[in-house]
């Protein structure tokens, strides 16, 4: 049975699930804190946000904010891939996963998320650990795509 007939006839391996659940609990962590990050500058210019509430109105409304959006959209791209036990084929995961990694790559020269991404890695140490710990984590969700793709 070829690669691709036989993923896309079958749903995700457990091992690919759990891979795909744990990155997401990492970029989840990742997401916090970039917007830890990014609060802690716009207070400095704009001053306190009062509320959770209000933050969350920024993060969702306010362009300081907006290039956190495409690491909120593939959070949820994964939740919908691990809600879809039956259609969600081995490729899915795979260009979830080189998604990330192409995400993921800061740039001092790049403009929009890349640019934001490094410029919060070289202002706050815990982004620069959640950084580490998602790439970690999405190796071990490349071997586990791998391995199911075998």
């Amino acid at each position: 049975m070829t690669r691709s007939s036989w993923s896309s006839s079958n749903p995700l391996p457990d091992n690919l699930r759990a891979s795909l659940k744990d990155l997401r609990h990492g970029l989840l962590g990742l997401h916090k804190s970039l917007i830890v990050s990014e609060q802690l500058t716009y207070e400095r210019i704009y001053g306190r946000i009062s509320s959770a509430g209000q933050l969350l109105q920024l993060v969702m409304n306010d362009p300081w904010f907006a290039w956190l959006h495409p690491l909120s959209h593939l959070v949820v791209r994964i939740d919908v891939v691990l809600e879809d036990h039956e259609d969600t084929t081995i490729e899915t995961a795979q260009d979830l996963l080189l998604e990330a990694r192409h995400m993921l790559r800061p740039s001092e020269e790049g403009d929009g998320f890349e640019r934001s991404y490094y410029e919060a890695l070289q202002r706050t140490p815990d982004v620069v650990l959640a950084h580490a710990s998602v790439k970690k984590l999405l190796s071990t969700a490349a071997t586990a795509a791998s391995a199911a793709a075998a």
